[in-house]
């Protein structure tokens, strides 16, 4: 499972690299053979204001099915990314057992 690290307005250091790859290595193993990439983008909404405005935004793309998205909201970034990793869990659980047991979930395109 191949993680892509995106961030705005924020330095990822190698510190908090380990920490995003530690939870979603947690969290997120046992889908290995589903998912073959996780996109985390990292952003800091208020910039030097402060306030909730840590921003971690996660996409899962999944074949033949919807992405997942999750975004989570905190004061701390290391806490939004642990809640989002969460969070990611138990969507991507929900969705691949619906497609275990009614197939695939069509994806519309805006044209149609």
């Amino acid at each position: 499972m191949k993680i892509d690290i995106r961030s705005q307005g924020i330095t990822v250091s190698d510190d908090l690299r380990e920490h995003i790859e530690r939870c979603v290595n947690f969290g997120l193993d046992w889908a290995e053979h589903d998912v073959d990439r996780i996109v985390v983008s990292l952003s800091d909404i208020n910039g030097p204001r402060g306030g909730n405005d840590k921003r971690c935004h996660l996409r899962i793309p999944l074949s033949r099915m919807r992405d997942v998205v999750i975004e989570e909201v905190a004061c701390d970034l290391q806490a939004a990314i642990a809640h989002a990793v969460d969070r990611a869990a138990g969507s991507l659980e929900r969705s691949l057992s619906r497609q275990r047991e009614f197939g695939p979930t069509p994806v519309f395109s805006a044209e149609e």
